[in-house]
């Protein structure tokens, strides 16, 4: 099985969807992507192979999302996309690409709709909410 996570460690999402990945005793392939920011092509195809559109691909919270005027709905696709090359923070995390397709994993249990083999693998994020409880039942 193949898994890359397009990852900020200072997130608490991110981190859960990590832990679960390796739950599933898969170690993926981890992309510091504020460190490694994607191309401007593999960007454009984890949104669209996600099944979303640029806007919801953007972060907002804790970035300059407004102090850029990305809130302006005018802009286009293609400026949405320079932004956040230019400002990688405005990328929303976590993106996970498996051998079952790519899911912007927010929240964090989104990962099992493409990584079925952490099914059945009891797990309970950071802040205590249980995803998979003790009898492999996703919550």
């Amino acid at each position: 099985m193949s898994v890359t996570i397009y990852h900020n460690p200072d997130c608490g999402t991110s981190r859960n969807t990590l832990a679960m990945i390796r739950g599933a005793g898969i170690e993926p392939e981890v992309i510091l992507y504020l460190e490694t920011p994607p191309s401007r092509d593999r960007l454009v195809e984890l949104i669209e192979r996600a099944d979303l559109k640029v806007r919801d691909a953007i972060r907002v919270k804790d970035t300059p999302y407004f102090e850029l005027g990305l809130d302006n709905e005018a802009l286009s696709d293609e400026e949405l996309i320079e932004a956040m090359l230019a400002n990688p923070i405005l990328i929303n995390r976590p993106f996970v690409e498996t051998d079952h397709g790519v899911r912007l994993c927010r929240p964090s249990e989104v990962v099992l709709d493409i990584l079925p083999e952490a099914l059945g693998i009891p797990f309970t994020k950071e802040d205590g909410g249980v995803v998979i409880d003790a009898d492999g039942q996703r919550v």
